[in-house]
């Protein structure tokens, strides 16, 4: 079955020489309605190499990505378990420094929109390797700090910097795969990069028995450094220079304007980031819903977050193996999305009473159906998304990953607006969020529209 998205020849990784240009998949076929804004005229990359070289090196990819990527959240996730010890420590009341999150976050959110631009104008390696440094230093810092604010102030730098990673990361996935290679490629991802929800508190955790909350920072800041080192040793750049924007702020604004434009391209957007706000509504009620509302340990709290998440992965999996290549990616994200308004509707219906009182086991099963197909809606729609922009990818990674941090934060607080004795509004803003999903991607996105052939304008003025 044909998948949208403009076809090129694959970007190749420049670890390993380039072999001959492979046939054609038959299974992509041109987009419709792609994005009309101004571009470079688009030179084909050569063609990615073969035989056990390029599996190495698309392992070694795949294992720096998955790091870049798995980078932030880890920052985020390792930080609470301190939380109380760092209240006590610099003499804060909790709700500052409770900012400390706060800012880490809207430090990845806004970052993003910076470093996104620059990669298509500098290329990938250039500033991904300025915010790895920076990250070092705001994080080196972070465990230095005396006060509330200075560690709220280098929070937000760390998740600017941070930010780097994230959105390059998806950029080089798109300068070097395109339409069912990049799908599954994304699937691949978030086998690793979903591990750091599970790992970063029990890291966290195991940290704060041997010291106190400095050592958090002190083993980012490690991690930070190897990672760069890395980076800077096996990440070549993916980006040629006939393929980069010369432009400065004001093309770059007006290149995100006019993707934008693109009504299919911002279907997708709004499907992935209102998607990502359900997970992210799951991610701030659980903790209580679970633990104080249906009284299970913490232990058994850890239990049933770390089974989510191994079912996210486990499907992201099945999508990238299994389906991609043989179910049409709307189809497989269409399925995704029915499936976590589903499991959202049973949760309202579960915890509103009108199943009558239930236990811990029937939510548990609900947020675990919800948390699990999320690995058909989040990679699904990062490659779709990303291939309606080959001549933006960088500024079109932003633009992903930005809304989804700034809808998934406005989503969080909502979870708690009703108490503490009921578990209503977290799911009543996942059924909301859920299918407001639905409706951008039927209403935007159109995926029944049978596939024709078109002419982008870059092809046109390259014909010209």
């Amino acid at each position: 079955m044909p998948e949208s998205g403009p076809t090129r020849t694959q970007g190749h990784i420049p670890t390993v020489e380039a072999a001959p240009t492979p046939a054609p998949d038959p299974m992509q076929t041109p987009t419709v309605d792609t994005v009309q804004t101004p571009a470079p005229v688009q030179t084909p990359a050569p063609a990615p190499a073969s035989g056990v070289a390029a599996r190495r090196a698309g392992l070694l990819v795949t294992l720096v990505l998955g790091g870049l990527t798995a980078l932030p959240p880890l920052s985020m996730d390792m930080y609470l378990p301190a939380l109380p010890e760092v209240t006590g420590a610099l003499h804060a009341p909790a709700a500052t420094i409770q900012l400390t999150l706060t800012a880490c976050l809207a430090g990845m959110a806004f970052g993003q929109l910076v470093v996104g631009p620059m990669s298509d104008k500098w290329g990938r390696r250039r500033p991904l390797l300025i915010g790895m440094v920076v990250y070092v230093v705001a994080t080196a810092t972070c465990a230095l700090a005396t006060g509330a604010e200075m560690l709220i102030a280098f929070r937000l730098l760390q998740g600017l910097a941070g930010a780097a990673g994230i959105v390059i990361a998806r950029a080089v996935v798109r300068d070097l795969y395109d339409g069912i290679e990049m799908a599954r490629f994304f699937s691949t991802l978030m086998l690793i990069s979903g591990v750091a929800p599970i790992v970063g508190p029990l890291i966290g955790a195991q940290i704060l028995r041997v010291t106190d909350w400095r050592g958090v920072f002190h083993v980012l800041t490690v991690i930070g450094v190897l990672l760069t080192l890395v980076v800077a040793k096996w990440l070549h750049e993916t980006l040629p220079h006939e393929r980069r924007h010369g432009g400065g702020v004001v093309e770059a604004l007006g290149t995100m304007r006019g993707l934008l434009t693109d009504r299919v391209f911002t279907g997708y957007v709004l499907a992935g980031g209102l998607a990502f706000a359900a997970l992210f509504a799951y991610i701030s009620a659980s903790p209580f819903v679970v633990q104080e509302i249906y009284g299970a340990s913490p232990q058994t709290f850890s239990l049933l977050f770390g089974l989510n998440s191994i079912g996210l992965v486990a499907v992201g999996q099945i999508n990238g193996k299994l389906l991609v290549g043989r179910v049409s990616l709307d189809k497989a994200l269409g399925f995704g999305l029915v499936t976590i308004a589903l499991a959202a509707l049973a949760l309202l219906l579960m915890t509103t009473g009108v199943f009558g009182e239930v236990g811990l086991a029937p939510v548990a099963a609900g947020l675990f159906v919800l948390m699990s197909a999320m690995g058909l809606a989040m990679p699904n729609t990062n490659a779709q998304a990303l291939m309606r922009a080959p001549h933006a990818a960088g500024s079109a990674s932003a633009l992903l990953g930005t809304s989804s941090f700034l809808v998934g934060a406005i989503a969080s607080p909502l979870v708690g607006i009703a108490g503490e004795a009921t578990a209503v509004p977290m799911a009543v803003v996942q059924l909301v969020c859920a299918l407001g999903a639905v409706a951008c991607f039927l209403g935007l996105c159109r995926p029944w529209r049978a596939p024709t052939a078109h002419i982008t304008q870059s092809t046109r003025i390259a014909q010209s």
